[in-house]
């Protein structure tokens, strides 16, 4: 059926009337349109492809699981696949269990039940408060987006949300740090802020402390400073919260270690993973359980009252573990890092003197670049212009796909671009990458002006 815009499509896109541009085919790092156009892929989806796209050696051994089983049902039988990828992350992260869901939301959703639970377990069913970041995404389900601070996506659905769910500032020294604060004197101050939160909700009432180790759609590869997670897991490690990762976006490769949390000199007592995980060939997340919690249910119910469908499903699961062969084969977390030092010279190089680009953040192949109208001053172009989006679009046109972002500073202000491309990206494409992408936002900007 014919649309007011003249496409016709029987899908419900993200919006009605607009007809996204058809991918045929992907192999690499690029994308193939319809009309046979190569995309160089920037940004990997929402920075989901890993080990880049059409590797046969993923489709050979999916094809060979189709063969044997694709699907049972975990609530009554187990498959070898998801086995052998449990003790693949139980070893990279030393964790005690691991749980299997189709997506990112789903992870959380079940994190936050297993949260709960954990608490029931110990004889403290009062702890019912969770706490998170303004500034942070967890999810899409409406558990994950009550827990998190996307402002746009959230502000439909809040006379669903419970009261369950709170927030602290985020780490996010560019726009937050105090002029002639150490990193120090800013962790002590973050880590003042969660505890007078605890203090609030009453220490003894809190579940679980929530933060992606580095931020990434909601304000767009943000690490922490040094310290600051030590930190916030003390704070929960003193009042019996539990602290959870989400590795979601960051995790699997993508910021030059296998799980993002190694850069801090921590361990999760939950973790959630994602995206790279299967690198786009599959549908799959996890939630990597540690010592403690599993044995807390051990000893309490003996069962974890959560379950999916396609939970432990097989063939997502030897996509998955495909993938994290050919990461160890071919050492791709360790060129993930490389390259990341490579991209990282390009875009403080190229960017150095941009009027526009206000800061440039990031680790491995994770990266972040902030928009601004003036980098003195640090003010925002207004919400209603929509400068990420042009530059996308500039920048698909010019042969490079990247990901856009709003709101970057309050869920309302604020423009950014994030660059996250597959973990085998060469240096000449990483050289194309940031000469279009300053094509493209030089062509934004001059767009606003004109």
């Amino acid at each position: 059926m014919e649309t007011p815009t003249g496409t016709s499509s029987s899908v419900l896109h993200r919006t009605v009337d607009h007809q996204p541009l058809f991918i045929t085919s992907a192999k690499g790092s690029y994308l193939v349109t319809k009309e046979g156009k190569r995309i160089l892929d920037g940004c990997g989806g929402a920075a989901v492809v890993s080990i880049g796209h059409g590797d046969e050696r993923v489709l050979n051994g999916m094809f060979d699981q189709m063969k044997k089983v694709s699907y049972v049902h975990s609530g009554a039988f187990a498959n070898d696949p998801a086995e052998e990828l449990a003790d693949m992350l139980k070893e990279s992260s030393g964790c005690e269990r691991v749980l299997f869901n189709s997506g990112g939301s789903e992870a959380i959703e079940s994190s936050i039940k297993l949260v709960r639970q954990f608490h029931i377990e110990n004889g403290q069913p009062e702890r019912v408060h969770f706490i998170s970041r303004l500034q942070g995404y967890h999810g899409n389900t409406l558990g994950a987006l009550a827990l998190c601070r996307h402002a746009a996506r959230r502000r439909p659905y809040l006379p669903l949300f419970g009261h369950f769910s709170h927030a602290v500032g985020p780490c996010y020294a560019y726009r937050y740090k105090l002029k002639g604060e150490s990193d120090e004197e800013y962790v002590k101050r973050l880590e003042e802020e969660l505890e007078a939160k605890f203090q609030e909700l009453g220490p003894g009432t809190v579940a679980a402390f929530y933060a992606e180790i580095v931020v990434g759609a909601t304000s767009a590869c943000t690490p922490a400073v040094p310290g600051y997670f030590k930190a916030m897991k003390a704070v929960c490690e003193r009042h019996g919260a539990l602290f959870v990762a989400d590795d979601i976006m960051g995790g699997m490769g993508r910021t030059g270690k296998m799980h993002a949390w190694e850069w801090e000199g921590i361990k999760p007592d939950i973790q959630t993973l994602g995206k790279g995980l299967t690198g786009g060939y599959a549908s799959l997340s996890a939630v990597l359980v540690s010592k403690k919690v599993v044995d807390a249910l051990r000893k309490g119910s003996g069962a974890f009252n959560n379950g999916y469908t396609y939970q432990s499903n097989a063939l997502a699961c030897r996509a998955a573990i495909e993938v994290l062969k050919i990461m160890k084969s071919d050492n791709l977390v360790e060129n993930c890092f490389q390259r990341g030092q490579t991209l990282e010279r390009l875009l403080r190089t190229k960017f150095a003197k941009h009027p526009n680009v206000g800061d440039i953040r990031g680790r491995g192949l994770f990266w972040g670049i902030e928009l601004v109208m003036n980098r003195d001053t640090k003010a925002t172009f207004p919400p209603r212009f929509p400068l990420a989006e042009i530059i996308v679009r500039r920048s698909v046109e010019n042969g490079v796909s990247l990901y856009p972002g709003k709101g970057t500073v309050d869920g309302v202000n604020g423009d950014h671009i994030i660059v996250a491309p597959p973990y085998i990206i060469t240096e000449e494409e990483l050289t194309f990458l940031v000469d279009t992408l300053h094509e493209a936002i030089t062509f934004g900007v001059n767009t606003y002006t004109q």
